[in-house]
């Protein structure tokens, strides 16, 4: 049996072709699982979604999809980073709207910018973060989702975004600086 690309099987699945999108979920379900798994593995341990349910939300997301030109499967995984970043923003804004306030707590980033023991606050200030950085530098800001919500290697990042992989690693050294400070002060306020 020929093996169909995860792109040419989400273009089928978002046309309403069934069997593509049981073939498709069969193909990337283990994938967005360890990605969700290790995105939820910095939540706090009283975080209420789970991995399963974050890539099932993924997915009804990404077949739902039907006006995507899907490029190639890199670009498949970071549209699901973004849903990923999406669906963990609004969890943590629903949670904050639930508990009306308390204090942040200091974040604090690893070298490969994943934040310890993230909490909903840290989440939100990632987000705005990047919302911030995207009105100033568009495609860093891409990067920084990439690496950050979708797990993505610098030299994937690369590819899915057209550039080099020393322009990635380039812009990731300023990123990592920029991140910290804006953090930083969003800690401070």
């Amino acid at each position: 049996m020929e093996s169909i690309s995860t792109s040419d099987l989400v273009n089928q699945a978002s046309s309403g072709n069934r069997p593509a999108a049981d073939q498709l979920i069969q193909q990337v379900y283990e994938k967005l699982r360890a990605l969700a798994a290790e995105l939820l593995r910095h939540e706090s341990p009283t975080h209420t979604l789970q991995p399963t349910a974050l890539v099932n939300e993924v997915y009804l997301r990404m077949v739902d999809q039907n006006r995507v030109d899907w490029k190639a499967t890199t670009h498949f995984y970071a549209i699901s980073a973004r849903m990923m970043r999406r669906i963990l923003v609004d969890h943590a804004r629903g949670k904050k709207r639930e508990k009306r306030g308390g204090g942040r707590q200091r974040i604090e980033l690893e070298d490969d910018l994943c934040v310890t023991h993230r909490n909903d606050e840290d989440v939100l200030a990632v987000d705005d973060a990047i919302v911030k950085l995207a009105s100033l530098h568009p495609r860093q800001a891409e990067i920084v989702e990439l690496r950050f919500f979708g797990g993505l290697s610098v030299a994937q990042v690369a590819e899915t975004l057209g550039v080099s992989k020393r322009t990635v690693e380039a812009d990731w050294t300023f990123l990592r600086a920029w991140l910290r400070r804006e953090l930083s002060e969003a800690n401070d306020a």
